[in-house]
This record gives C-alpha cells, structure tokens and sequence, in this order.
C-alpha cells in the first residue's frame, strides 16, 4: 500500500495538497499521513523543563486542532475517512523537518504539498516545495494553491528522453494506480536535432509500449523554454504531470540554470510529480 505525507500548515492555502491527496485515496487504496510543524516560541526566563512543559501542552493542542481540521475536511469533500493519521512535531524549519520525518519513517512514497508560487528572490534561494523538490529522495507532487479536486485520468510525462526506459516504468506505475492514460511529452530546442515522431516511436519500440502517446513539439524561439512547455502542459489537459529532475547540482547551477521541474512548480496550473533522476 502507498503511503503519501501530506503537510499542512492549518490554513486555507495548504488546502489544495490536502485535496489531491484525498482525491488519490478515493481512486486507490492509500495510507495518508497529515503532517503538521509547530515552533513554539521560548521566553528568556523559562528554564527548560518550563520550557519543554510548555511546549508539550502546545503540542497537544496543536494534535487536537489538526486532528479536527483534517476530521472536518473530510465531511466538507464528502469522502469517507480511510487510512490516515494526524502527526504533530516540533521544529523550526518546514522542509527540513518533513525530510527528517520521511527518513526515519522509511516507508514514505511520495510527499504531497500545496505550492504557492515565489518572487525573484525566492526562486534563487528556494521555497520550501523548490527546496524538496531538489532535495527529497521522496518524489514530491506540488499542488496549485487554486486545485480543485477532480479524478486524476491523464498523466502527461515531461520527457528529455535521457533513461527514459527507467523513467517510464516509474510513470506507468504512478498511472496505473489511477487508472489514468500516460502521454509522453517531449520538448525540443529550435536548433535541436531530433528525429520525427513516428521515427522515434520505431527506433524504441519497447520503451513505448502500445498504448503510450507520444508527443514531440518544437519550441519557440521567441518565448522561453518554460512558457512553451508550460503551454504544452495546459493544452494535454492533462491531471498530473510527471517530471524528473537533476538533485546533484550546485548553488550556483541552481542560479544560473534553474531545475525545470522546480521553475514549472512556481507557475504549474495543475499538479506536478517530481521524481529524482538517476545519478549518471
């Protein structure tokens, strides 16, 4: 049985990874672990057993009001609770903690987050959902603050066709527990040589399997690479888009040439898997 960690801050905005996770367990049999962070603040004169007093009692009352926020989102989407538990822990950085929490559980599939958006500034240095996407083993499904809930029916797989064999074992797994359509889509650079459709469909005949779309598309030179992907994306009126991406990257790779899976994670209008690619 899958298990996704689906982290949740209490408000409103982290709502639509909550959603997607819940509409994932109407489709398949899931265990959902709703995971929330608390930092509680410490007075100069507390000692610490006061302190570690202190924030026990926080903690319960944190425990309760998750318990009643996940209780109460269940009746307002009318799904039946399944197999979930609520997990309350302290900590002062969100990502850290969640990677934390993921290691010592081991048993953690896939992480299942509300994203919203970033400034300039941000996307340099990271976002929690950005910092996962380029750091977590666990794959990472980044959800738009404005998803609505619907069944997840067509995956689209964004493809650069290096190990693509091993990548699309991953997506069709993903798709068949959903039940959902896999369409391969491939983005090319304008000076890119790359052969046609129907002869890249016969040179890897066993890596597409029947049943598979394929799609290859030629970008724009006039626009960016993430604006025609991103109006590729929007046009496979696809459920959820799968990439991978490169974890082994430093600060200033990640400056000058931002992951693709974590930029389309800011703008994405639907949900977006992040699986980590193999190491070279």
């Amino acid at each position: 049985m899958l298990t996704i960690l689906a982290p949740t801050d209490l408000s409103p905005r982290s709502r639509a990874g909550l959603r997607f996770a819940l509409q994932w367990s109407v489709q398949m049999k899931i265990k959902l672990i709703f995971f929330h962070l608390f930092n509680p603040i410490r007075l100069p004169q507390w000692s610490n057993t006061q302190f570690g007093e202190y924030a026990a009692r926080e903690q319960s009352l944190k425990q309760i009001e998750l318990d009643k926020y996940i209780h109460d989102l269940y009746k307002t989407m009318n799904i039946s609770p399944g197999n979930y538990s609520c997990v309350v822990q302290q900590g002062i950085s969100a990502d850290l903690s969640i990677l934390d929490y993921c290691r010592a559980a081991g048993n953690i599939d896939f992480i299942c987050l509300a994203t919203h958006g970033a400034g300039k500034i941000e996307r340099i240095f990271g976002t929690r959902t950005g910092n996962l996407i380029t750091k977590s083993q666990v794959p990472v499904i980044a959800i738009p603050e404005k998803y609505k809930r619907k069944p997840i029916s067509r995956v689209v797989y964004a493809a650069d066709f290096s190990h693509y064999k091993y990548e699309l074992k991953k997506v069709r797994a993903v798709a068949r527990s959903l039940q959902a359509s896999v369409e391969v889509l491939h983005l090319d650079n304008p000076y890119e040589v790359l052969p046609d459709e129907n002869t890249l469909r016969g040179s890897h005949e066993q890596g597409f399997p029947m049943g598979i779309e394929v799609g290859i598309k030629r970008a724009n030179p006039r626009h960016s690479f993430f604006r025609d992907l991103k109006n590729e994306i929007e046009k496979s009126n696809s459920s959820l888009v799968i990439m991978f991406t490169n974890q082994h990257r430093s600060i200033l790779d990640r400056i000058l040439f931002p992951s693709k899976a974590e930029h389309l994670s800011f703008d994405l209008p639907v949900p977006l898997l992040v699986f980590p690619k193999i190491e070279e």
